[in-house]
């Protein structure tokens, strides 16, 4: 295992979607158990999805009354970047600010090219930048975490996925915008000694969680008693990871930063690593559906009699899916002693009781 070479207690860390499922918890959990922490956060609350969950999200983390900034913002807008680099000096960033989703990136192209590319290159900007501006009380960044996806596997035949694996044949303009970040990363960390962590999520779950993802979609879509579509007629498989286990992985990432060193030709070692975070056990979607349809009629959500098989509809590949995700944690595992294991129904269970609270 890595020895921790960041204190988190008393830093500064910078949290791009920051209302966003991902980063909302993160923030949560680092106001919750580090002590002494200040967490800046930055989210533009578009309209992608509900904006009224991602303003709950930030009520929850208010009422922590910790030292938490909010910040409305866009991350493609340089100015903001720079201002907020400039008058909070963060030292650990960590940039989750992206637009999401497979199918989006076919209609909407350009949110993808302003936010994923044009995004990510202000924050690596700011992070290079953020060297000139050394003092006795700040070191500049001390490590930027970002995160990538398992898209970027694309139509790989190969299972489980592994950070070894070459991913040059993105299916989706999203899946091309997060192998983009990647490279960006592992340049700008060789130029400017920049430590560098990118972290490839695996179809992330839970409570309050991105209404267009299919667990959350199929549970809309059954309360109003319309059908639900299955892809690839059933047979598809995806690493469901819940939040809790992502934001474990994520937390523990943030207190190594790739060591800085000098290779044989005088210039930087580039201070970079790529991990996987995902369940490492892919459920077919069918047995998805079942599990998910028990814990809705469990928790209420739906009525003990309800006709699943009257709303359900096998249909063929979407563009920019594939029909498996799968990942190899073993790099995660060996570096920091663990392995995300929330199994699907226990993760799924929490989901639907919030659902039956939240929407009533």
């Amino acid at each position: 295992m890595v020895n921790y070479n960041i204190k988190l207690e008393e830093k500064t860390i910078f949290i791009t979607g920051v209302a966003g499922f991902i980063g909302s918890n993160l923030a949560t959990r680092l106001l919750r158990d580090v002590e002494k922490v200040k967490v800046v956060g930055l989210d533009i609350l578009n309209d992608y999805y509900d904006v009224e969950i991602k303003r709950e999200r930030l009520r929850q983390i208010d009422e922590l009354k910790r030292d938490f900034v909010f910040i409305q913002g866009d991350v493609s807008d340089k100015v903001i970047i720079e201002r907020i680099f400039g008058e909070y000096k963060p030292s650990i960033v960590v940039n989750l600010a992206a637009q999401a989703g497979v199918r989006y990136s076919i209609a909407n192209p350009e949110a993808y090219i302003m936010s994923n590319l044009i995004g990510f290159f202000n924050i690596l900007e700011s992070c290079r930048h953020s060297y000139d501006h050394i003092d006795g009380d700040y070191a500049g960044v001390e490590h930027l975490v970002y995160a990538s996806s398992s898209s970027v596997y694309g139509a790989n035949s190969k299972v489980p996925y592994s950070t070894d694996d070459k991913v040059d044949n993105p299916v989706s303009l999203y899946a091309a915008t997060k192998k983009s970040d990647e490279l960006m990363a592992h340049a700008y960390s060789k130029l400017y000694n920049i430590p560098s962590t990118g972290l490839r999520f695996f179809t992330v779950y839970g409570p309050a969680g991105r209404p267009d993802m299919a667990y959350f979609g199929f549970t809309n879509k059954l309360r109003e008693g319309k059908t639900i579509q299955i892809f690839n007629n059933g047979n598809c498989q995806r690493d469901f990871t819940y939040i809790d286990d992502i934001v474990e992985g994520v937390v523990r990432v943030l207190q190594h930063s790739p060591e800085r060193k000098t290779g044989e030709d005088g210039l930087p070692v580039p201070p970079y690593k790529l991990y996987n975070i995902g369940n490492s056990t892919p459920v077919n979607l069918l047995d998805f559906v079942t599990i998910l349809q028990e814990e809705l009629v469990e928790a209420k959500v739906l009525p003990a009699d309800y006709d699943f098989e009257a709303h359900k509809e096998l249909v063929p590949m979407q563009p920019g899916d594939v029909p498996v995700t799968y990942a190899d944690t073993t790099p995660l595992e060996r570096d920091f002693g663990y392995k995300p294991s929330t199994s699907l129904r226990t993760g799924i269970k929490v989901f639907a009781q919030w659902y039956k609270q939240y929407y009533g």
